[in-house]
């Protein structure tokens, strides 16, 4: 093996008098190089989005949300309330009743999600951070209050904390949903804004949230609920207590965690990034063919060489081995300099940032990157594997010349 590596190193490059056949290997390093921090970048570049997305449905969304399997609502009895609290690993759950309606101020309307939900959903704190102005109480000093959305706010020109300045919700009244005057089959609450959040821009422009009680009363609703939003205590893994709550509540209930509930959204970004390394990989064969072209030509060039070598006793095994370990060392030179580039420029960009989105409205500045080890390996297994197919003809090859005519 040793001697296979000095000479697969002799002929790394061939000689002055091999111009061309170095300039093949040169290019071949460099596309090598080039599509390995293509694929580098472009598989971190798509961790960071799912990792981002994560991020921010993850400050929205519970982390198990229980919604019923079949139609929109249903019924919360102390018994279940009770058979979901006594589930081991649950620590808060918020009761939540959701739907479409109408929000007006002065002159301006607005279709949104109208969110009410329980007192307990201060106690698990998704959203403060995402707080812009006001507060995220929903009851203060007697009177009910709204959180809206950022986009919400600006498109209504909604203020926040105004005594004499309160929006209007308007939901279907479900027994008079054919009066003559439509006006007269809403049912219509006010409600002043108490603070306005920002997340993301499909929240932004649709959410607002109001106490339980609130959106019992605007929908006529008793002890109807569309969804519970649990929050698992500390020191307890969510999917054991999702699967807890399965076995507990059976097949009458969805019971999701944070990826489930966007579960379509996270499977397009993990087929995007699929589709993009397939493609970058199927033009890395395609380039493999430099390493099969300067393989065959330095095997045509070096016969007499080969010949004095099985000469001196070297088997077709050796010789074949021999340009493999050389295509080898062209492969894996282009594929750890663009590793090195690569992991050099998601490195520099996850601590300084210097690619930016350029939009005012996004959520983060920079493009967000994630290097994975588990990439990492798949790249180079990837780059082994190509470069060994295109060295096998070549190699097979050199190992059948004819040893009388070269010598």
């Amino acid at each position: 093996m040793k001697s296979i590596l000095f000479i697969a190193r002799h002929y790394y490059f061939s000689g002055k008098n091999l111009l061309l056949i170095n300039v093949i290997s040169i290019l071949s390093i460099l596309i090598v190089a080039f599509i390995t921090m293509a694929l580098v970048i472009g598989m971190s570049v798509f961790n960071g989005m799912e990792n981002l997305i994560r991020s921010l449905y993850n400050s929205f969304d519970p982390e198990i949300k229980i919604a019923p399997r079949e139609g929109k609502t249903f019924v919360m009895t102390d018994k279940l309330h009770k058979l979901i609290q006594n589930t081991e690993g649950v620590f808060i759950i918020t009761e939540v009743i959701e739907d479409n309606a109408v929000l007006s101020y002065k002159n301006e309307t607005d279709v949104i999600k109208i969110k009410g939900v329980s007192e307990s959903f201060d106690l698990q704190h998704r959203m403060d951070s995402f707080l812009v102005t006001g507060s995220m109480s929903m009851h203060k000093q007697g009177r009910d209050f709204a959180i809206i959305g950022r986009g919400i706010q600006y498109k209504l020109s909604v203020p926040i904390n105004s005594q004499f300045a309160a929006v209007q919700i308007f939901y279907p009244d479900r027994d008079r949903i054919k009066m003559p005057n439509a006006m007269d089959a809403f049912r219509i609450k006010s409600i002043h804004a108490g603070g306005v959040f920002a997340i993301e821009k499909q929240y932004d422009d649709n959410y607002v949230f109001v106490p339980l009680a609130f959106a019992q009363e605007l929908m006529n609703y008793d002890k109807e609920r569309t969804s519970l939003e649990i929050k698992v205590a500390e020191g307890y893994a969510i999917d054991a207590v999702r699967d807890q709550l399965k076995e507990k509540l059976g097949d009458a209930f969805l019971i999701l965690n944070s990826d489930e509930q966007h579960k379509g959204l996270l499977k397009a970004i993990k087929v995007e990034k699929f589709v993009v390394n397939v493609m970058l990989s199927f033009i890395l064969a395609i380039s493999s063919v430099g390493i099969f072209f300067c393989l065959t030509m330095l095997t045509l060039n070096k016969r007499k060489d080969i010949a004095v070598l099985k000469a001196m006793g070297a088997t077709k095994t050796f010789i074949r081995n021999l340009f493999m370990t050389e295509g080898m060392l062209i492969a894996l030179s282009g594929a750890v300099i663009g590793m090195g580039l690569g992991v050099t420029i998601c490195f520099l960009q996850q601590n300084y940032g210097f690619v930016t989105i350029g939009t005012e409205t996004s959520v983060i500045e920079e493009y967000p990157v994630e290097l994975r080890l588990s990439d990492l390996i798949w790249i180079s297994c990837t780059v082994i594997c190509i470069s060994f197919i295109a060295s096998i003809r070549p190699s097979i090859i050199a190992s059948k010349l004819d040893l009388k005519k070269h010598l």
